[in-house]
């Protein structure tokens, strides 16, 4: 299970740069609608729509298909690109909750620079590097659900300190 703050437009381009395994990405239904993008983002992701009990329950069985064809999942568990002013937003509990469930470990990934690169505000952002740190991967296969906050908080506390420093 890949994690990553969601800075940017370019996280997505960022991860599949960053991660040297194939993986399959868990969104939200409302980007298909986007012209173009929607286009491929549906053939590529596991769509989700969050207010959709039976669509958030679809995902798990759609992930353990990717997962049984050697793909890993990622998630951006902000849920959404925050306000530009907001370092990191709290997490969702899906990515954590998915990979207790599915016994495979959690990737934290920190991305620093995707704010400064490409931010959602028109006429801002500049050329330079993009850097990221994958962090030390958490075990799950010996937790259970009750655990996914305590994992949510650990892999969230993780990245909030790299992006302070």
């Amino acid at each position: 299970m890949l994690v990553a703050n969601h800075t940017s437009m370019l996280d997505i381009m960022l991860m599949l740069w960053a991660s040297p395994n194939p993986f399959v990405f868990v969104g939200k239904k409302e980007l298909v609608k986007i012209p173009l993008f929607g286009f491929f983002y549906k053939r590529v992701c596991i769509m989700v729509d969050r207010e959709d009990t039976r669509s958030r329950t679809g995902v798990y069985r759609r992930a353990q298909r990717r997962l049984n064809q050697r793909l890993s999942i990622c998630i951006f568990p902000e849920g959404g690109v925050p306000e530009e002013h907001v370092v990191l937003d709290e997490f969702k509990d899906g990515a954590f909750k998915m990979a207790i469930a599915h016994s495979i470990p959690v990737v934290p990934m920190t991305f620093f620079d995707g704010k400064k690169r490409f931010p959602f505000t028109f006429f801002s952002g500049g050329p330079g590097p993009l850097r990221v740190r994958v962090h030390p991967f958490f075990e799950t296969g010996l937790l259970s659900e009750e655990d996914k906050a305590n994992l949510r908080e650990q892999v969230r506390g993780l990245i909030l300190k790299d992006l302070q420093k």
